[in-house]
């Protein structure tokens, strides 16, 4: 099996459909999105085509393909408002594994060096994430790849019947400590 990452520059409205089921998956909403309360977490949003290229003026967007199969999307922004840490130079990143064919096999890992490479390669030195508190995957995964706790924002999402931390993690790329 071979994984691929190709970046989006001409998003069409197969991507389109394909980006709104996986916002609308039970299963990830939990993970990708914040939700202040049940209400917010049953909601389904409907992206259009231009929602997904103006995404593209201000996130850089890779495709995850696992052999030929489109397996999930990760991004970075630059300097977004919700930094926990305002330090200028600073990319912002997410990640979704959106089918379930590419989940625990790794491509998680090699995904994230991926992408701070093209970070590095941008001239930019730091990274910034947050993760929920309940999900410990990917916990294990950024402090794996040398992520450090910086912060925690309470009451940030609902799951499971209660309220849970953000918890912001960093990451100076170049920086092996």
């Amino acid at each position: 099996m071979e994984t691929k990452f190709i970046k989006l520059t001409y998003p069409d409205q197969t991507l389109v459909e394909v980006f709104n089921r996986w916002d609308n998956d039970p299963e990830l909403i939990p993970l990708t999105r914040p939700n202040q309360n049940k209400a917010a977490l049953e909601r389904r949003d409907t992206m259009t085509l231009d929602d997904l290229k103006q995404r593209l003026d201000h996130h850089h967007t890779y495709l995850i393909y696992l052999d030929d199969l489109l397996i999930g999307e990760m991004n970075y922004m630059v300097d977004p408002n919700h930094l926990y840490k305002k330090e200028a130079g600073t990319a912002w990143i997410g990640i979704t594994i959106g089918e379930p064919e590419g989940r625990g096999k790794g491509i998680g890992y090699h995904a994230i060096h991926f992408l701070e490479e093209e970070i590095k390669n941008n001239g930019l030195n730091r990274v910034e994430l947050g993760v929920f508190e309940f999900n410990t995957q990917a916990q294990k995964l950024y402090k794996k790849l040398g992520y450090k706790e910086i912060g925690r924002i309470e009451n940030f999402t609902y799951w499971a019947d209660k309220m849970w931390f953000d918890i912001r993690m960093e990451k100076y790329l170049g920086d092996n400590s």
